[in-house]
């Protein structure tokens, strides 16, 4: 019992030594994540700075854009291939599969009519409605993009810059495809990242947006490691110091409840009445903020581990590509390949100030869908509503495989799994949704789009305790705490607590290094001592 005592103390004083500069900037940056703002552009958000799109005859159907494009297409994406992540020998069979239009939109970018295609093989593309030839921004195109961008917004003419063409910007997440990127900025500290490949504003930041992204998500996500080339280390260190994280604050919290004597029922508590052996200032928080505050420093520390999915214990959260094309169909719909944009959609869509055109496809149906400068969707052909439950269901069942699909239902409120974020609302999360349940071991759970017939999310038994696991406990975003204010004050009284744990660690830690390796001072014998005292009183 002695030693294992021994061991609870000395882990958590090594560990806690060992991370505490980490420990104090997790909550610190954690303050700055709660207040970010995503800079990377949603879909809406786009929508809203594009320009009316006025379709006009004489503009290419999509099919045809598509075979004039066939050439340049495959030297595009053999130039930037991206490597495969996942099953390697199932993005080799994948990649010998002749691409297909998985996804095609109708905009304007730079005054000039673009397809902006998605294949089935990931590669994205910008293609000319003019003549079906492969669009690249170039820089002077860019900064019109950028113009158009901004006077979106309503404001006075602004002056732009052009930065650089940058490959990998950090801030930048899963946009390899897309790369090059141009970087605009404007003289009030506005920026902008966009597509050389497809002319799309990927990227849109102020000063202080970029401000709370590198002292909030930038340091948290320990992405400092990418910035000096050590990036591949980077999930290595983050699953190591989030295990370390968990044993340095479990520890913690044993030792606090341990240590602490409250008095209740007449038992005997420390010197002059306290409930806690510290005397000294940095100790005596450390023990509170650890007491009071420990369960949720752990609770962070867990899911932060989890979240490098050690192991690979939860499955993969999105669906790999050979999955997303069984579950759209090898067919090409005629009507999507065929049609062409004219001047009556205008009149189609009751005058609304539409941006652009989008072409979805499930099996042998296909659904053009307007799109307005303020998000919604204005469905041009079928019934008017989408993709049909039959439609979803053959859908599901594809991708399902042998595995039969149990039911198929219409959810038109969000529920433990399908929710949004807070900086998201209907247009990134909308209702209704389809929910398909599958008839397998794990209850698979998979959320639809009924409108366009997208996947939204797919939750396995695997992925349901994953996200019980990692986002209740890392966000708090479940019943009446995730409310607003509620939830503010929620996280900001475990963060000042976290806040005070982290500092009195820094000191304590600080403290207990130099008392270890500071130089011991060599013992004075007392018989020298005392040769001195005598030696002094001769002298006087």
């Amino acid at each position: 019992m002695k030693f294992l005592n021994w061991l609870l103390y000395e882990v958590h004083r090594w560990l806690g030594i060992a991370l505490a500069v980490f420990m104090f900037a997790w909550f610190s940056t954690g303050i700055a994540i709660m207040y970010s703002t995503p800079t990377t552009q949603s879909r809406s958000q786009q929508l809203a700075h594009a320009e009316t799109l006025a379709p006009q005859a004489g503009w290419l159907s999509l099919g045809v854009a598509w075979e004039r494009s066939a050439a340049q297409r495959k030297a595009s994406a053999a130039e930037r291939r991206v490597k495969p992540s996942g099953n390697a020998e199932a993005a080799v069979k994948q990649s010998a599969i002749p691409p297909a239009i998985a996804d095609a939109r109708l905009l304007r970018i730079a005054g000039a009519p673009v397809w902006l295609v998605e294949d089935t093989q990931g590669m994205r593309f910008a293609l000319s409605a003019n003549d079906g030839s492969l669009r690249e921004a170039s820089a002077d195109q860019a900064l019109r993009i950028a113009g158009d961008w901004f006077k979106a917004e309503n404001a006075a003419p602004v002056a732009l810059r052009y930065l650089e063409s940058a490959e990998k910007p950090i801030i930048l997440r899963n946009q390899d495809t897309l790369r090059p990127f141009h970087n605009i900025a404007t003289e009030d500290g506005r920026e902008l990242l966009i597509s050389a490949r497809t002319g799309e504003v990927l990227h849109a930041s102020t000063r202080l947006e970029r401000a709370l992204y590198w002292s909030g998500n930038w340091l948290h996500l320990l992405k400092p490691l990418e910035a000096v080339g050590l990036g591949e280390y980077r999930h290595t260190l983050q699953l190591g110091l989030g295990l370390f994280a968990t044993v340095a604050s479990l520890t913690g919290l044993i030792i606090g409840w341990l240590r602490w004597r409250p008095g209740f029922g007449g038992k005997p508590t420390y010197s002059q009445g306290r409930t806690q052996p510290y005397r000294e200032f940095w100790a005596k928080w450390h023990f509170w903020s650890g007491l009071l505050g420990g369960t949720a420093a752990l609770c962070w520390a867990f899911s932060g581990f989890l979240d490098t999915n050690p192991g690979k214990w939860f499955t993969e959260e999105n669906y790999s590509k050979e999955e997303l094309n069984r579950f759209l169909g090898s067919e090409l719909p005629p009507a999507m390949r065929d049609w062409r944009p004219t001047s009556s959609i205008a009149a189609a869509a009751d005058g609304e100030d539409i941006v652009g055109l989008n072409w979805r496809r499930l099996g042998a149906e296909a659904v053009l869908l307007a799109e307005t400068r303020d998000g919604r969707r204005l469905p041009l052909t079928g019934n008017g509503a989408g993709f049909g439950e039959a439609a979803i269901r053959t859908a599901v069942q594809r991708l399902a495989g042998e595995v039969p699909v149990a039911s198929v239902e219409t959810l038109r409120d969000y529920d433990s799994y399908y929710y949004p974020r807070h900086h998201q609302g209907l247009k990134e999360k909308p209702l209704p949704v389809h929910l398909a349940k599958l008839a397998d071991d794990s209850g698979t759970l998979i959320y639809l789009d009924p409108q366009d017939g997208r996947l939204i999310g797919k939750f396995d038994r695997s992925r349901r305790v994953f996200r019980w696991l990692y986002s209740a406990l890392h966000h708090w975003d479940f019943g009446w705490l995730y409310y607003r204010p509620i939830w503010d004050f929620w996280m900001l009284a475990w963060i000042s607590f976290g806040l005070v744990l982290g500092a009195s660690s820094l000191v304590i830690g600080w403290r207990r290094l130099k008392k270890s390796f500071a130089p011991k001072k060599q013992a004075v014998p007392r018989t020298t001592v005392q040769a001195a005292k005598l030696k002094a009183e001769n002298a006087v």
